[in-house]
């Protein structure tokens, strides 16, 4: 899987302690449909980081070895942009490692964007949360009960999908 990086216990994506992987290109529609430089993302200095490949195998075996993480979080940039990428890790990590954790895939887009994709998801898989919606700057957070956290647009919310 491509990433941009991996951090094996997050505290502030998930209301548990998750692994959060960064997913590895953007498009930055957040900030171009707002009309702004995509600087403005607070994780643009990720998409400077070297892409890395690590296996699916080498990861969820990082996961399953942490006694303190919950749950899975992609985000950083874009994860439905890398969808297939996507689909082989949460089959390899629910299948293969019969894992039941949750997984939160952050993602920029609306729910009526990717809905295909959802309800693809949501047909094969259990326990996955989505965090809809597209970052809008100079608003004030708001607390989302399905992840647990500040948000930081009111557009965006959790969802769980099944």
């Amino acid at each position: 899987m491509k990433i941009k990086f991996l951090k094996d216990e997050d505290f502030l994506q998930y209301k548990k302690p998750c692994m959060f992987i960064g997913a590895p290109t953007c498009t930055w529609k957040c900030a171009k449909e707002a009309g702004l430089p995509c600087t403005i993302c607070q994780n643009y200095p990720w998409s400077k980081e070297p892409v890395q490949e690590i296996e699916n195998s080498v990861i969820i075996k990082r996961y399953l070895s942490n006694r303190i993480t919950k749950g899975v979080v992609f985000g950083g940039l874009e994860p439905m942009d890398n969808f297939v990428d996507l689909v082989q890790f949460i089959y390899d990590f629910r299948i293969v490692a019969d894992c039941p954790d949750v997984i939160v895939i952050y993602t920029g887009y609306n729910q009526e964007e990717k809905l295909d994709e959802v309800e693809f998801l949501r047909k094969k898989y259990t326990n996955i949360i989505f965090k809809f919606g597209r970052y809008k700057p100079n608003y004030k957070p708001h607390y989302d009960k399905v992840l647990g956290i500040d948000l930081a647009s009111p557009n965006q919310y959790g969802k769980i999908i099944c």
